[in-house]
């Protein structure tokens, strides 16, 4: 177990975060137990995130920041963070979707994970691998605080009716997802379309895709393997993508329409009835 005494804040965003905690705690002349009843948490999660054991929440940081008058400085902290926990072959690509500032994505499977309720991240992330699943969800979770960003990007989505129908934890969970895709219908920088399967052949077929462009850089075309993502510049591949894009959004519904099939299937497919639990994930 890592000992607070010599725990490194250059090792990682993590243990900068606990440093800069302990530090603050430190001079406000507080024990971690002391510390934890201020804000409503156990001594002992303080001390394990100190020391870089236990991820914080957003709830946390802002409480420790009003309660040891850091101006904000662990809020702060938090973002560099959860970037920092995301597996190593995706940080590059969270860094992209931070600094964007228009997003196009289509997807053939499942939602994006800029759009996931916490119930269908983790129905998603534990499919094959359940360990350390409610950090993992967080971190993913984090990654929409990019929408509260005082110019947050825009986001135009094209799902494949498909994603809309591939269960992914249990019918609640389905239909909360859903519910949260029509929460953006009156948001003008978060677009949704649907895919229809009766599109037929389409521009798509290939694969899902993210085209990322940006104030002042060249566009970037990512696409994504089992365990790697693949972010390209190239301008031929950024060229193709953003036709092959064009085409998809031609094909799409409109997005009163995209709105008014979301709403359709959620009552018909995911209603309340018959179903108050969660389907176990395998």
């Amino acid at each position: 177990m890592t000992h607070v005494n010599v725990l490194d804040p250059g090792a990682s965003p993590l243990d900068y975060y606990g440093f800069e905690l302990r530090r603050h705690r430190e001079a406000a002349g507080l024990t971690q137990r002391q510390l934890g009843d201020i804000v409503n948490y156990t001594g002992s999660l303080v001390g394990q995130i100190e020391t870089a054991r236990k991820l914080p929440t957003p709830e946390f940081s802002e409480r420790v920041d009003a309660a040891l008058g850091t101006g904000g400085l662990l809020s702060r902290l938090l973002a560099l963070v959860m970037r920092s926990q995301q597996p190593a072959w995706f940080q590059q690509v969270a860094e992209l979707q931070a600094r964007a500032t228009e997003i196009y994505s289509f997807e053939t499977h499942m939602v994006h994970g800029l759009l996931q309720t916490d119930a269908y991240a983790r129905a998603v992330l534990g499919a094959l691998d359940r360990g350390n699943l409610d950090d993992r969800t967080a971190v993913r979770i984090a990654r929409q605080n990019i929408f509260q960003k005082e110019e947050p990007p825009v986001f135009w989505a094209v799902l494949s009716e498909a994603a809309l129908h591939q269960r992914m934890g249990g019918r609640r969970t389905m239909r909360e997802q859903l519910a949260r895709l029509l929460a953006f219908e009156t948001d003008p920088r978060i677009n949704i379309q649907i895919l229809p399967f009766s599109a037929g052949a389409h521009a798509g077929l290939q694969g899902s895709f993210d085209v990322y462009r940006f104030a002042s850089d060249p566009p970037i075309v990512y696409t994504e393997g089992y365990g790697s993502g693949h972010p390209t510049a190239n301008p031929d591949t950024v060229k193709d993508c953003s036709l092959r894009y064009d085409h998809l959004q031609a094909s799409a519904l409109s997005l009163r329409e995209s709105a008014e099939l979301i709403r359709g299937l959620m009552e018909e497919s995911y209603g309340e009835q018959g179903e108050s639990d969660e389907h176990p994930v395998a």
